[in-house]
């Protein structure tokens, strides 16, 4: 675990003016940029007057860790304190969420919405989100784990009076999650002598930026009971904000018989799929009509299998994007359409019945379809010719019909072991971020590797799984595709060199020991075999090997996309995909398949100017296996 920086409350509080440079100086070691005006404002204008309070508690060795980043997760909490419990003489720590509001209001008749003027659009109470934090941190740090009663959380309004937040107070309170306004600075005091013992806390922040990380939450594992039972993901900031929005524009609707769209775009990891399961389940609770659709078969059916296990009547409730084409206007209250950027122009097909074939837009069918729909994407993910769920699409359908859209960005992230850096370097290596190309830097966060060969890439994979990670091997589709022989063997279509492997099943039947293709990334078995753009899209595990195939090449100074290099059915004719949309779309394949990984990547290409390259950028990362040849 990290912290931007860590120092007693006395610490701080001597080094007066010049901490705020201090710990400007450690977010550029620590993370690689500056911060901006706003943020070393927040911390001049907040951390002392903290400190100030810890130290007339006479709690002046307690430990402040500043910033201190949540486990796989680029999410940081103002301020984590360690101490020794006053009651129980145990490690004990205090989430901090410092808030300068002055003034602040219940959002509408929401209970857990507030407006703050200022701000663009409403957020959630800061009791909801520092119990979060508090919620989290005992989910995924072991030193927690056995004694989540160690943990407390507490919103700091300190510019605030009473009268200024009246509605914020009236939420009640708990142990990870009370208020406090500068109006009740004595009362906060006296809470503090009653956590903190007036003794150091320096080894208590020593366990707790040791601990270790318990693996985190596969969204599938936890679907079943997601879905059927109760919440079992905890939700930070704009995740939360995005979940109480859709529920504060459901309750509205039916009121007033209005519709709101809602738009919710992030890259990947950022929890877009978690927010759609969690809303799900929470708006199921409450007795609304909600379904949940996305435009991949393979998501789809894995929902199908994991999330209602045991449960027929809820896999109903997991639909496609075309299962909305004669439905009543509003016949639901909520449609929730997770991986909305793979929506097509239309929904008929060579199956659609003929009075169906309407011509009528997809985009158009799901606006209609609930009260509320919510639409959960990324941009970057559209990879197949046809797919048009991007912001301005959606954003236009629905002006077009009146709707009021509310968006809503996403701009945290928790794959990819919560590290930023690494998917604004994919980003930056395939052009999708200006910048151009830059070398990796070790992480502690995720590991970036370049694999000598296919078959040190599978072996790295492989090592992994025997510590019992999940992992997976992709590859651009650059290969025939075969179907099974007749005594159920699978063809090594991916040969590089004198190493084979096949790809994942095409069907949605298991054959030969393989899973079926919607099961791939998910199944124990997959592993063994190559996964493609269509079978991994959606989905994540802990370590993802990806070969770069002839498909996108480097050329001195520019990545080259070549068709001929493809196998992709999709891309053959240059009158539907021009060359333009072919290398945005292969771009786009591969930025997905370089950020299925929440723990780390290997990367290796097939062309040799290629791999020279990705070499000049991994220079300082350890390569899987040091063996010859390179690809072929």
């Amino acid at each position: 675990m990290s912290s931007l920086f860590r120092q007693s409350a006395t610490g701080l509080s001597a080094l007066e003016a010049s901490f705020g440079e201090v710990l400007a100086e450690q977010m550029v070691y620590r993370i690689g940029r500056r911060p901006s005006p706003s943020e070393v404002r927040s911390w001049i204008r907040s951390l002392p007057i903290l400190a100030a309070d810890l130290i007339e508690a006479g709690l002046g060795g307690v430990e402040m860790l500043i910033e201190f980043q949540l486990p796989l997760s680029s999410k940081r909490a103002d301020v984590v304190l360690a101490g020794v419990g006053a009651r129980t003489g145990r490690p004990a720590y205090l989430v901090v969420e410092l808030k300068q509001w002055t003034q602040a209001q219940a959002f509408e008749d929401s209970e857990t919405l507030v407006s703050v003027p200022g701000f663009g659009r409403p957020v959630v109470h800061p009791i909801m989100q520092v119990r979060s934090y508090c919620e989290y941190l005992t989910d995924f740090l072991s030193v927690l784990a056995e004694s989540p009663d160690a943990v407390g959380g507490i919103a700091y309004l300190h510019n605030a009076t009473d009268l200024g937040v009246a509605d914020l107070l009236r939420m009640p309170s708990d142990p990870t999650g009370r208020l406090f306004t500068g109006q009740r600075r004595g009362e906060l005091r006296d809470y503090l002598r009653s956590f903190f013992a007036p003794t150091s806390g320096a080894v208590a922040a020593d366990r707790l930026l040791a601990s270790g990380q318990r693996p985190s939450k596969q969204l599938m594992a936890l679907a079943a009971e997601e879905v059927q039972q109760r919440e079992m993901f905890v939700l930070l900031d704009e995740q939360r904000d995005a979940l109480e929005l859709v529920r504060h524009a459901v309750s509205s609707a039916r009121r007033a018989n209005t519709k709101t769209a809602i738009v919710v775009s992030g890259g990947p990891g950022s929890g877009k799929s978690v927010i759609a399961l969690s809303l799900m389940g929470q708006l199921a609770r409450e007795g609304r009509t909600v379904v949940h659709a996305t435009g991949s078969q393979s998501f789809t059916q894995t929902l199908r299998t994991v999330a209602a296990k045991g449960a027929p009547r809820v896999r109903k409730t997991f639909l496609y994007f075309n299962s909305f084409m004669s439905i009543e206007p509003n016949e639901l209250d909520v449609l929730i359409l997770d991986e909305a950027h793979r929506i097509r122009e239309t929904s008929a097909n060579r199956f659609t019945r003929a009075q169906l074939r309407t011509g009528r837009k997809q985009i158009d069918e799901l606006l209609a379809a609930a009260r509320t729909p919510v639409f959960l994407l990324d941009e970057h993910q559209v990879v197949r010719p046809g797919e048009m769920g991007t912001v301005a699409d959606i954003s236009g359908a629905a002006a077009a019909q009146g709707i009021d859209v509310v968006r809503i960005n996403l701009t945290e992230q928790f794959r990819c072991g919560g590290s930023l850096a690494y998917v604004q370097w994919v980003e930056r290596l395939l052009g999708l971020r200006p910048g151009g190309p830059t070398p990796w830097l070790d992480s502690d966060q995720f590991v970036v590797e370049l694999a000598d060969s296919a078959s040190d890439l599978e072996a790295w994979l492989a090592g992994h799984r025997c510590h019992g990670y999940g992992a997976r091997l992709t590859a651009g589709y650059c290969w025939r595709w075969s179907d099974p022989r007749r005594d159920g063997t699978l063809v090594p279509d991916v040969r590089i060199g004198g190493w084979e492997r096949p790809w994942n099943l095409k069907s949605a039947r298991a054959v030969g020991g393989a899973p079926p293709s919607p099961l791939w990334a998910s199944d124990p078995a997959g592993f063994g075999q190559v996964g493609c753009i269509y079978t991994a899209q959606g989905f994540e595990y802990d370590y993802a090997g990806v070969i770069i195939g002839p498909d996108l090449v480097w050329r001195t100074d520019r990545w080259v996309a070549q068709r001929e290099g493809s196998k992709d059915p999709a891309f053959r004719s240059r009158t539907s995909v021009t060359d333009a949309a072919f290398d945005a779309l292969i771009r786009n394949v591969y930025k997905v398949l370089l950020t299925r990984g929440m723990r780390g990547a290997a990367l290796l290409s097939t062309d040799r100017q290629t791999q020279d390259f990705l070499a000049t950028l991994l220079t300082g990362a350890k390569a899987p296996a040091h063996r010859s040849p390179s690809p072929e």
